[in-house]
């Protein structure tokens, strides 16, 4: 080292020959000088080049010099140069900048706070993240440009090309969205894009998990669009009655949110003030002004009218040019229906009707599932279209094995279909005419409420009573009930039961409302619980019997079927708790004329009713007011009542009317067991005040089983009666 600059006294020198001369070569580590050092403005910049051992920042020199005290020196112990950087940060050895983040630090294991999530690699993430920011930016164009040109066609191509369809609920929610803040055509054109996209270019679950995502939104659109619950409702509604929502959709949601979201008030105004309203379906079509202003039936009119024009002219080009310019894709099995009837209808032209449906298939304007709707609601009515076109069956088989075998309808997809007619035991021209009769008969029964009318009517238009003529007034009764309020539906279930039909005609009514319920679902979504409840009701009515069910189930088709849904629905609702008076009471009657009655008033009634007969009353003016009460399945009430008041006062007199209303058909032996079952159980509080009340009980019972009141298998047992009876 030069020490020639004179910087250093001769101490130092002495100290430093001295270190030298002792040091072990191999165990001193060079040090380096940082470039920046003023220090040695004359030796060597190398970063590699050795200080000396006698520097000032010798460690070594400074461990043995006591003079030189580190609280007296100007220099840090660090080797590293601690200065201020330019940037502001500090050097090396400090901490660095105040906003200085490095992503390169190694993660130890050993410290307390380590948290080994942070370890994962973040570079994957950012991919999908990449590609749905994209997609979104994408989307926002193409709804964008779809509300300024109304291009149906052009839009499918565009989504189409877009790909991606995992992300096909973003689009379903930012169509929506975008078009919930615009005017009624916007909205429109939202709902016909979506039927266009459903099934051909974006799967069904896409559409479904997209609206839930509308409706999980519902808290944060309102903030932007105030009356988003009522425009979502309208939404979520179309897309029901449009057939790409089922209605399960609104109990499975409810399910998923909370009681206070603005999402449960979509789906309670969804279900309440759209779907059950009377002729939902076409309202809620024409909502928005419909598809250019047009009806339903604006739309079936232009549909049958260039099928005729097709068939004079043999246009095909102009017939697509027709089925794109009603842009209803949803509604496409209409067109299907009209052209296959049209065929059966008009023999000759058969041919030219299924080319263009062949070919409407295969160029794309008509898809598969509605291409098979179409035929299965033909099915569904071939019955009443036999009145009119002979061997309709026949032709229609023919023209789907034609379909088939041409591969544009796929038959697995349809209902089982028979080509043997089911046995008819009335004229054609008789049934059709008692049709138009009935029709009117209902009508004006749902005005006057007179079931003696009624009752008249149908003694003149069905004078022999035939089964099949019942049939079909219990079919069209109910079917009309359906399409109305709740006041309608109680009065066709009041009359039901007031008519005596017989057991089998009830049966073969319900069965014909089954067969049908495909094509009613299609104007009412709620048939099968519609179809459920009525059905209930006819067996708490006693008009149809437990085992009647039974004999539904075994004609209807397979578990999925509507049939086994309306049976499996009717079973669940007889066996709640309380069933009777609850199905009593499902829409707002009493089961008569007179609606709203309590149960402790129908009692009360029963009390008074048998108190004046006891008192010289006339027994025919007691079964009338029975009758009128309009409630067979409590006449168990009645039994238990005279029962207990001939027990407790010795008198007969009650007996002889329940001996009268037995025979009269007016209490069945179901009710009277239950009456006497119910005795049975208040027996224990009955014998405080009647000593003998068990003996005489006894003694009835016999009697009743000797008159054929009570089946011989009828026991008294508390525990037993409790648990057949479901009481408590």
């Amino acid at each position: 080292m030069d020490f020639s600059e004179g910087y250093v006294s001769n101490e130092h020198r002495e100290l430093h020959r001295s270190a030298t001369e002792s040091a072990d070569p191999l165990s001193v580590s060079p040090l380096q000088l940082s470039p920046k050092s003023p220090r040695s403005p004359k030796s060597p910049r190398s970063p590699k080049s050795p200080r000396s051992p006698k520097s000032p920042r010798s460690p070594k020199v400074q461990g043995k010099c006591s003079n030189l005290s580190p609280r007296n020196h100007r220099q840090s112990y660090f080797q590293k140069d601690g200065r201020p950087k330019k940037g502001g940060s500090g050097g090396k050895g400090t901490w660095g900048g105040l906003l200085d983040t490095d992503d390169t630090n190694v993660l130890d294991p050993n410290d307390p706070n380590y948290d080994s999530s942070e370890e994962y690699d973040h570079s994957n993430e950012k991919k999908p993240t990449t590609y749905l920011e994209e997609y979104k930016k994408k989307v926002t164009i193409i709804v964008e440009e779809y509300f300024a040109t109304d291009d149906v066609v052009a839009t499918m191509n565009e989504v189409k090309d877009l790909g991606k369809p995992e992300y096909g609920y973003y689009f379903v929610k930012k169509l929506v969205s975008m078009s919930m803040d615009r005017h009624d055509k916007e909205k429109e054109m939202a709902a016909i894009l979506l039927s266009a996209l459903y099934a051909d270019i974006f799967d069904p679950s896409q559409v479904y998990k997209g609206f839930s995502k509308l409706v999980q939104s519902a808290d944060d659109l309102i903030v932007d669009i105030p009356d988003t619950v009522e425009v979502l409702a309208l939404f979520i509604a179309r897309a029901v009655v449009d057939d790409i929502l089922p209605p399960a959709f609104l109990k499975k949601q409810m399910a998923y949110l909370s009681k206070d979201s603005k999402g449960v008030e979509v789906l309670k105004k969804t279900a309440k003030s759209y779907l059950a309203a009377p002729l939902h379906a076409e309202i809620i079509e024409r909502c928005w002004g419909g598809s250019k202003s047009t009806t339903v039936d604006d739309v079936k009119a232009k549909i049958n009218n260039f099928l005729k024009e097709y068939v004079v002219s043999g246009d095909k080009k102009e017939a697509f040019r027709c089925i794109k310019d009603l842009k209803v894709p949803f509604f496409h099995h209409e067109i299907v229906k009209r052209a296959l009837i049209m065929a059966m209808e008009r023999r000759q032209a058969e041919s030219p009707l299924l080319d263009m449906l062949k070919e409407a298939a295969e160029e794309g304007f008509i898809n598969s599932s509605q291409m098979s709707k179409g035929f299965g609601r033909l099915i569904d009515t071939v019955d009443d279209l036999s009145l009119d076109i002979p061997n309709a069956r026949g032709i229609l088989q023919q023209l789907m094995s034609k379909a088939a075998s041409e591969g544009w309808l796929c038959v697995s997809s349809l209902k089982s279909f028979s080509v043997e007619p089911e046995k008819n035991t009335i004229e054609d021209s008789a049934a059709k005419s008692f049709k138009v009769k009935t029709q009117s008969i209902i009508q004006e029964y749902f005005l006057s409420g007179d079931i003696s009318e009624v009752n008249s009517c149908l003694e003149q238009a069905n004078s022999n009573n035939c089964a099949a003529l019942n049939a079909i007034f219990i079919k069209k009764l109910i079917t009309l009930a359906m399409d109305r309020k709740n006041r309608e539906k109680e009065m066709a279930s009041v009359l039901l039961s007031s008519l005596c039909f017989p057991a089998d005609d009830v049966v073969s009514g319900f069965l014909m409302l089954i067969e049908s319920a495909d094509d009613t679902a299609l104007d009412n979504p709620v048939v099968v619980e519609d179809l459920a409840m009525f059905l209930a009701r006819a067996v708490v009515d006693e008009v149809l019997a437990p085992q009647h069910l039974e004999e539904i189930g075994t004609q209807c088709l397979g578990p999925g079927s509507i049939g086994s849904k309306v049976l499996q629905m009717t079973k669940s609702l007889l066996k709640a708790r309380l069933a009777g008076e609850r199905i009593l009471r499902c829409w707002g009657g009493g089961g008569s004329s007179r609606p709203g009655w309590a149960v402790e008033d129908v009692k009360d009634m029963i009390g008074k009713l048998l108190e004046e007969y006891e008192s010289g009353g006339d027994i025919r003016e007691a079964c009338r007011c029975m009758k009128e009460l309009g409630m067979p399945f409590f006449h168990h009430e009645v039994v238990k009542k005279a029962l207990v008041t001939t027990i407790e006062k010795k008198n007969e007199r009650l007996w002889g009317l329940l001996k009268e209303c037995f025979e009269s058909g007016l209490i069945t032996m179901n009710q009277m067991a239950k009456g006497f079952g119910r005795v049975a159980e208040s027996l224990d509080d009955l014998a405080l005040d009647v000593p003998d009340a068990k003996n005489q009980f006894e003694y009835y019972v016999e009697r009743a089983k000797t008159n054929g009141w009570l089946d011989n298998s009828f026991c008294f047992s508390k525990q037993e009666h409790a648990t057949k009876n479901g009481t408590h």
